[in-house]
């Protein structure tokens, strides 16, 4: 690919996000953007993406649940969600601990 005149290669034009996603995973970046002239930038709108799910749990447990979320003044699916997230994450960290070992 040709160099432009700053030294940086020229960016192919992407006929989808799949072939530019298929792209970046080969290419180095810094051929491409000159990363010493970026400028931090900020999104305060910006969420994480979610997709909403249909999960049966007994009606005791989910009674639990929106006793434990009301004690913390917060919506029980929110607090079901920090559950899950730190579930997650233990069980990823006892993963990584056992595969060290």
């Amino acid at each position: 690919m040709p160099k432009s005149r700053r030294g940086l290669k020229k960016l192919p034009t992407f006929k989808s996000e799949d072939e530019e996603r298929q792209f970046w995973l080969r290419a180095d970046s810094t051929e491409y953007v000159g990363w010493a002239a970026a400028a931090p930038t900020r999104f305060p709108g910006l969420h994480p993406s979610s997709t909403a799910i249909s999960v049966r749990l007994p009606d005791t447990l989910l009674t639990e649940l929106k006793l434990l979320a009301n004690e913390r003044d917060v919506p029980y699916q929110s607090l079901l969600k920090v559950y899950l997230t730190d579930r997650v994450k233990a069980e990823r960290r006892r993963e990584h601990r056992r595969a060290k070992a």
